[in-house]
């Protein structure tokens, strides 16, 4: 059964709560039959999926496209999806585009910061909102940890109590130092999702290509449960010879059945 934002504040202090990302439908298929309750749609697809440098290319007909399909693979599990760089800038652009994702398939949407006007805005017209603190990919200048300093510490804390405050049902943490982390998760009475924030947030997210270790380079706070990478590249390998040595199609058996090509 589909989780709703208010499911996940009551497993505040409970039950640790597994989020993975999905871009695509057979992904976010396996992902629910693996029963995970929670997928985010992030706009870490631009960087790993569509080979941008940075998450500010993306945009709302990107974040539609990939909800989409995502929906049509986990039609029972809750979908976040990312507002993208420029898309929040005053709450009644947000509300537009929040309500594309939404029409798209998702069930809440995310936005990066202590944005509370937008935030209360969005609930107000009964759009659940994802926080994120710490390291905003959006705007940062650089991917190292924040807040670090006391003076860093205490503006995450604050940013993370705005988000509250303002509505939002979940927030999500991203590379702090592990100590933080632990005392904004003890300060809110939402749940927090950690990504590089430490075992002590009430959940955890990770981008599934870094899961899968499918790509290049991987985040230091990230793990790696399989190489696909390297599976992608034994298959296209095989492949190539066989075509070139007429081994394929050959050493397949005929289908007779429908076409599916």
């Amino acid at each position: 059964m589909k989780m709703d934002s208010q499911d996940f504040v009551t497993m505040k202090g409970s039950k640790p709560i597994p989020m993975l990302t999905a871009y695509t439908c057979p992904v976010a298929r396996s992902i629910e039959e693996a029963g995970v309750p929670v997928i985010l749609v992030g706009d870490t697809v631009g960087m790993v999926e569509m080979g941008f440098d940075s998450t500010r290319d993306v945009t709302i007909e990107h974040m539609e496209y990939h909800v989409g399909a995502v929906r049509r693979g986990a039609q029972n599990t809750h979908i976040i999806g990312d507002l993208p760089y420029g898309t929040d800038v005053d709450p009644e652009t947000a509300l537009i585009n929040a309500q594309r994702l939404i029409r798209a398939g998702a069930d809440s949407v995310k936005l990066e910061g202590p944005n509370d006007q937008v935030i209360r805005y969005l609930v107000d017209y009964n759009i659940p909102v994802v926080g994120h603190a710490g390291l905003l990919p959006q705007t940062a200048k650089n991917f190292k940890q924040i807040g670090r300093t006391g003076e860093e510490a205490s503006k995450i804390m604050n940013e993370a109590q705005t988000i509250q405050n303002a509505g939002a049902f979940m927030v999500v943490l991203e590379h702090i130092p592990y100590s933080l982390a632990d005392e904004i998760t003890k300060a809110l009475s939402v749940p927090t999702i950690g990504i590089g924030a430490g075992p002590d947030c009430d959940g955890q997210v990770l981008v599934i290509n870094d899961a899968l270790g499918l790509g290049d380079y991987w985040p230091p706070f990230s793990k790696q449960y399989a190489y696909v990478s390297k599976t992608v590249l034994e298959v296209a390998t095989d492949f190539s010879e066989e075509v070139e040595s007429r081994k394929f199609p050959n050493n397949i058996i005929q289908f007779t059945g429908t076409d599916r090509s």
